[in-house]
């Protein structure tokens, strides 16, 4: 007999988390696992890349508060008769509570990173109602060690409940270019450019405006000999493209819109750039990697865990917008470095942070919460 999960999540629109959520499923033994998703809000654009047909609930939230949320998510649960909840990050906590309403015993929370609300983990309610739900839930899985150290230390949580997995990469979609000057050619971008990239949603936590600072500090000093890529959509779309605009590199800069087409952006690329105030695990950080890419990124979250200092890229404190400009330029004066970087960055994505070593790691989970089985 399967055993059925069901996943609540905020949504299905484009991000991190989401990514990470259809991988899984996607990949998760179909011999042994049912899956179902549960929506908080809308469903959105990852639903269509479910390989196999989903049963998708979902409850339209909205931004309002909404107290009846738990005991309708118990109704959900009651339907469908799951055998293991998996809920995941604070927008989906009260998945918890209906959950526990509904009977059911196997709960999972995932901890994947935290918004621009409250990057650092501070927020005294949030905290306190993590704390007071720990009884009802099984298993807490964090992808960083940062957030496992985190619920440990400032929630309280045992730590013989809270297990690591950190995320994992295709790497059969997620390459090199066989050749990058005809991959640059194929999107209209000309071979000799020195193409810089960044892909994630248009959001607070990612910190464009540094990146844009950066950028024109860099491009000041070689005019006309590189670009910058922003791929993907979110909701600083029309204040990113204003402060392009105040800092005169609109000529440099172009925004691509979803990242539907992220893995050829990948492949044009010579140097990936990410300088979010925070991370959990960033599947664009690992996607560039498996495409060869050194990567230049912040300091936070599980960004460390990834990225080896001057080894397969470099790291900088957040905001620190000269910082990139210079490691960007180092790139661009050292083909030869970003070779070495982006080699050796592949080369540790295919060891450690594959799909399958991820999937493997969530189906013991699964299987362990479930003994008969």
């Amino acid at each position: 007999m399967k055993i059925k999960i069901l996943h609540i999540l905020h949504s299905l629109k484009i991000g991190g988390l989401e990514n990470g959520v259809v991988n899984l499923v996607n990949n998760l033994n179909d011999e042994r696992f049912e899956n179902v998703i549960c929506c908080i809000d809308s469903s959105g654009p990852m639903a269509e890349r479910f390989k196999m047909p989903v049963e998708i609930f979902t409850l339209q939230k909205g931004d309002r508060r909404d107290y009846l949320l738990p005991f309708k998510i118990a109704k959900i649960i009651k339907k469908i008769r799951p055998d293991i909840v998996h809920t995941r990050n604070w927008a989906a906590i009260d998945g918890v509570l209906g959950a526990r309403i509904a009977g059911v015993k196997s709960i999972i929370h995932g901890e994947h990173g935290r918004d621009a609300n409250d990057p650092a983990g501070t927020n005294n309610l949030r905290k306190s109602v993590r704390k007071v739900l720990d009884p009802w839930i099984t298993r807490f899985i964090t992808v960083s060690a940062e957030l496992r150290n985190w619920l440990i230390s400032d929630i309280g949580i045992n730590e013989q409940k809270v297990i690591q997995i950190i995320n994992g990469v295709d790497t059969g979609q997620f390459k090199p270019a066989e050749d990058k000057h005809e991959a640059k050619k194929k999107l209209g971008l000309s071979p000799g450019l020195f193409v810089i990239g960044i892909v994630g949603r248009l959001d607070p936590v990612k910190d464009h405006e540094t990146l844009f600072k950066a950028f024109r500090v860099f491009s000041d000093n070689n005019p006309e000999r590189s670009c910058l890529l922003v791929i993907g959509t979110g909701q600083m779309d029309e204040r990113l493209k204003t402060i392009v605009k105040d800092l005169d590199i609109s000529k440099e800069v172009i925004f691509t819109g979803d990242t539907d087409r992220a893995s050829e952006f990948y492949r044009c690329l010579d140097v990936f750039v990410l300088p979010s105030i925070f991370e959990g695990i960033s599947n664009t950080v690992l996607e560039a990697m498996a495409s060869r890419l050194p990567v230049i990124t912040t300091m936070v979250g599980g960004s460390t865990e990834l990225v080896e200092d001057s080894k397969t890229g470099f790291l900088l404190r957040p905001g620190d917008y000269k910082g990139f400009a210079e490691k960007i330029e180092t790139y661009f004066n050292n083909p030869s470095l970003v070779m070495e970087h982006g080699l050796l960055g592949k080369a540790r994505t295919e060891k450690e942070f594959s799909l399958p070593v991820m999937v493997g790691k969530y189906e013991k989970i699964y299987s362990s919460l479930l003994p008969r089985n």
